[in-house]
């Protein structure tokens, strides 16, 4: 048995059972993939995988809990390497962070920065997607850290944190009608066409609801991943904007005016979340902390040694 025959099986897996994708994503050729996997399963005496012929269709039941014990194994081999560097006082590496581009664009850059001056040889690696695939991108590996509103608290292989709660505001061109009412209603929002975010962005689902509470169908004729994106067309004049606050900042100075809005939807939480039972470097606790700075590096490693016995 070898971590490459692991790695075989959880890329087969992961890849849909597509042998030509796992074999690009392992450097190796296709026949090499195959007998791998054929190795191993003739070393356990089981069948891992369900197959076609000669084409992998699905996993076995026994194959559905071997994999579950491959996930474990090659994450502690990978803890074990970010042990070895963190005792060795490694201050180098690179962190990789999964988030959406209204977090990257307003909430990161002051974080970003800060902790570049604390950790100057730690690279940072930015990769901006849906919630989805932000805790895809976690769960496998390929991130270090998440940071989403929606979503990241709902996958049992993730634990995640509280980081700070937000809410939407009204954009509007300047002069817009909306602008002169001391208190916008959901009705007075309904009399025009909306533009907010794509379904599964930037807490879309607090907008959907308050409208669905009170039997009211919006017009949304634009939908957007990107705050900027929905404020420019707004400034076009295609709509009223809804917006997360902490992108509106100066929009007044680019022809907007910003209402708020808080008794028009229910807050939103940002959280940050990091693959269950993984090992942290000490900077990325520090990253998080500087994101965070009201988690502490106790409470932190409390819940992934929780997670890591209830997973157990």
């Amino acid at each position: 048995m070898n971590f490459q025959q692991l790695r075989s099986i959880r890329e087969a897996a992961r890849r849909g059972f597509n042998l030509t994708e796992v074999a690009n994503v392992l450097y190796t050729s296709q026949p090499g993939v195959s007998r791998q996997i054929r190795e191993l399963e003739e070393e356990l005496g089981v069948e891992i995988f369900e197959r076609n012929g000669k084409r992998l269709t699905g996993l076995t039941e026994p194959g559905k809990g071997i994999l579950k014990i491959i996930d474990r194994l090659l994450l502690e081999a990978e803890n074990l390497k970010q042990a070895g560097q963190e005792y060795c006082g490694e201050k180098k590496g690179t962190l990789t962070i999964a988030t959406t581009h209204t977090q990257a664009r307003y909430a990161l850059p002051r974080v970003v920065q800060q902790f570049r001056n604390a950790f100057p040889e730690v690279r940072i690696a930015l990769q901006q997607s849906s919630p989805e695939h932000i805790a895809e991108w976690v769960i496998s590996g390929k991130a270090d850290i998440g940071i989403a509103t929606e979503g990241l608290s709902q996958f049992d292989d993730l634990v995640s944190f509280p980081c700070y709660s937000w809410n939407h505001m009204i954009v509007v061109p300047q002069g817009h009608p909306l602008a002169a009412l001391s208190s916008v209603s959901l009705q007075d929002l309904a009399a025009y066409p909306l533009i907010t975010y794509d379904v599964g962005f930037t807490g879309r689902s607090h907008i959907d609801d308050a409208f669905s509470k009170v039997g009211i169908n919006p017009d949304i004729v634009l939908t957007a991943m990107d705050s900027d994106v929905i404020q420019q067309y707004v400034l076009l004049g295609l709509g009223v904007g809804l917006v997360a606050s902490m992108a509106v900042g100066n929009s007044s100075a680019a022809g907007l005016h910003a209402i708020e809005a808080p008794h028009l939807f229910a807050p939103n939480v940002t959280r940050l979340a990091v693959r269950r039972g993984a090992y942290l470097r000490s900077y990325t606790y520090e990253f998080i902390q500087q994101f965070a700075p009201d988690l502490k590096r106790v409470e932190i490693e409390a819940a992934l040694n929780s997670a890591a016995e209830k997973a157990a």
